[in-house]
């Protein structure tokens, strides 16, 4: 008998697409051997079984630096949200991840099926670079616990418009949110407090490499903080800046360190890229 007639055998219900298909991602052995052609030839006594499909490829967009049981840590690219808006139906970076957590993690592991991925953090929609994903509430907490206590490691690498008139610093301001939800910087008591170190990396002719290293994490904190400066991102229209080369925000985060939900510390590096040479 063909190894096609006994899978028909076997799994009546299965249509022959389903049953190519099978056999074309490996998922048919005979004897504990994968068998991938429906004419090979399989005897009374062989034993054929069907595993368990393959996990679902990896979501395009984003690129996979790191995972296990407790964590997910991606490199998102510019013009991708973290997480849906009020107005919804887009894609995001949490929508595209919780699919591929739920078509493989839980059931790898034992975990109930399902999508279980919560949110640690943010990155802008322009903005591009490591952010990290937790697996479990418990870990979330763990996670977001540190980033409150200002813990977190967070590095950002950003070409900025300008000459800057020292080599680095310490940038200290108060941000607050105008009627269009544009966060700016400034002296406003009423604002909330943001603080980022700086140091000037390259200075070109009309823009400058900075590494950022955040103190506190507020959303929008390095755009509102230079464009104050005098120095907005180069790419960043809502801050006013005047040139945009490479059609993208220059803003991206390099590096991510904490301690892990299990008690190790971990660092995760993401280089800026090196379009930024040209901005």
């Amino acid at each position: 008998m063909q190894l096609g007639d006994r899978l028909r055998t076997l799994y009546p219900g299965a249509s022959g697409v389903t049953r190519k298909q099978w056999l074309t991602h490996g998922r048919v052995r005979v004897n504990d051997r994968v068998i991938r052609r429906a004419d090979a030839e399989v005897a009374a006594g062989d034993r054929v079984t069907l595993g368990a499909p393959p996990p679902p490829p990896f979501p395009a967009p984003l690129r996979l630096v790191h995972e296990d049981a407790d964590i997910l840590v991606v490199d998102k690219p510019p013009g991708l949200l973290t997480v849906e808006t009020d107005r919804g139906g887009e894609r995001t970076a949490y929508r595209l991840l919780a699919t591929y957590v739920g078509g493989h993690g839980p059931a790898r592991r034992g975990v109930r099926p399902g999508p279980r991925l919560f949110i640690v953090h943010r990155l802008d929609r322009e903005t591009s670079g490591l952010m990290v994903f937790a697996k479990s509430p418990a870990a979330k907490r763990r996670l977001q616990e540190q980033f409150e206590a200002r813990t977190v490691e967070r590095v950002y690498a950003a070409v900025v418009e300008g000459r800057l008139a020292t080599a680095g610093g310490v940038l200290e301001d108060r941000l607050r949110e105008t009627a269009s939800l544009r966060v700016v910087a400034g002296r406003d008591r009423r604002g909330k407090e943001a603080i980022t170190r700086y140091r000037v990396v390259e200075q070109r002719a009309e823009s400058a490499q900075l590494e950022l290293r955040l103190v506190t994490g507020r959303r929008g904190q390095i755009r509102a903080q230079l464009a104050a400066l005098g120095h907005p991102v180069v790419g960043d229209r809502a801050h006013d800046s005047a040139r945009d080369p490479l059609r993208r925000l220059c803003l991206h985060a390099t590096r991510l360190a904490f301690v892990h939900p299990d008690g190790r510390r971990v660092a995760f590096d993401s280089p800026a890229p090196v379009s930024f040479n040209r901005a």
